[in-house]
């Protein structure tokens, strides 16, 4: 199913596919995108860190999709969807902070880590635009939430 762009600041002519999964959130897709070079650079890591920062920053960034799907699943109601892409967005925002940890204690430098940061800002614009915008999944006439998460 395709719906028409709203005019809210896509591309003229963008079309939206309706939110059948979580699978269809582009924060998701984002974030899932994101694992793999995140977790080739904290292997860079020194061996003290394995425990500790490196392993936060898998957990975290494993959090943010995570929480995601989770949310997508109780997305019937409004305010426990909101709640768990709160906690996604919140994950985004650790990971960026760890990142940057890792290059005040001079474990990588900011060009390794700029990609993987860009990346989550931008997961964490899409996941605040989310829980702005969505509504109550299934309510009549509202369909604000499910149109705009493919964007996001």
């Amino acid at each position: 199913m395709r719906e028409a762009g709203n005019g809210s600041g896509e591309a003229p002519g963008a079309e939206r596919t309706a939110i059948r999964s979580y699978r269809d959130i582009e924060a998701y897709r984002r974030s899932m995108g994101l694992l793999a070079p995140l977790h080739k650079l904290v292997a860079r890591f020194p061996d003290v860190e394995r425990f500790e920062l490196a392993s936060q920053l898998r957990r975290a960034a494993k959090s943010v999709p995570a929480n995601i799907a989770e949310g997508y699943g109780k997305k019937r109601s409004a305010k426990e969807f909101k709640s768990y892409l709160g906690h996604a967005l919140g994950s985004a925002n650790e990971v960026i902070v760890h990142l940057e940890i890792a290059v005040a204690i001079e474990y990588v430098a900011q060009d390794d880590i700029q990609a993987l940061v860009d990346g989550d800002q931008i997961v964490a614009k899409q996941l605040y635009r989310l829980i702005e915008s969505w509504t109550d999944f299934g309510k009549s006439g509202s369909t604000t939430g499910r149109e705009t998460a493919r964007r996001m």
